[in-house]
């Protein structure tokens, strides 16, 4: 994909659309992308199937080329809950009760997964790509700005998400990893 074209990132979070703009800017042939917030109704299922559905429906809204992103917190311990639906969770309890879901629980594990789609307009099917990083799932530190990032600590880090640097999540973040596959998939593409 030529570096003078953009490509809609369908989003209305802002540090999504931060971190997503640092992660496909680097290299030799960064991808610049643009926003669209669009209000598309999430259907229930995994997060392949969340993201599949609405990248389908933001190609046919924008008319174009375009991404999409769905991000799940997984919790060992609960069967992979509160996955695609922690966005809701995080509204309606707060970190305090992300963290109080796992009392009585031998296991604090966790799986943040992020899955990005990539459609290359309407009627083409969606391509997927998935970033998944392990860690454990901690009281509150940092920052409680990004979600729930103050409360996801990736394995051997010793460190929330919320409590690094942005280079130093974005190396290692599910979204990084997600993005990497994006960003390669998308260079591959003829210019």
């Amino acid at each position: 994909m030529a570096s003078t074209k953009s490509l809609i990132f369908v989003t209305g979070n802002a540090n999504k659309l931060r971190e997503v703009k640092q992660i496909l800017s680097k290299g030799g042939n960064p991808i610049e992308i643009d926003s669209k917030s669009l209000d598309i109704p999430e259907v229930q299922g995994t997060t392949k199937e969340v993201a599949y559905a609405k990248c389908k429906r933001a190609a046919e809204l924008v008319g174009g080329p375009c991404i999409t992103e769905d991000t799940a917190l997984c919790y060992v311990a609960l069967k992979g809950l509160p996955g695609p639906y922690v966005k809701d969770f995080m509204a309606a309890i707060g970190h305090e009760g992300l963290n109080a879901m796992l009392v009585g629980f031998d296991t604090k594990a966790a799986e943040a997964v992020c899955t990005f789609a990539y459609s290359a307009g309407p009627g083409t099917e969606p391509i997927i790509f998935e970033g998944r990083t392990e860690g454990t799932i901690v009281p509150a530190r940092g920052p409680k700005v990004f979600g729930w990032d103050a409360i996801f600590e990736p394995n051997g880090t010793g460190l929330t998400y919320a409590e690094m640097p942005s280079e130093q999540k974005n190396k290692i973040s599910h979204r990084g990893k997600a993005l990497e596959k994006l960003r390669a998939y998308l260079q591959s593409l003829p210019q």
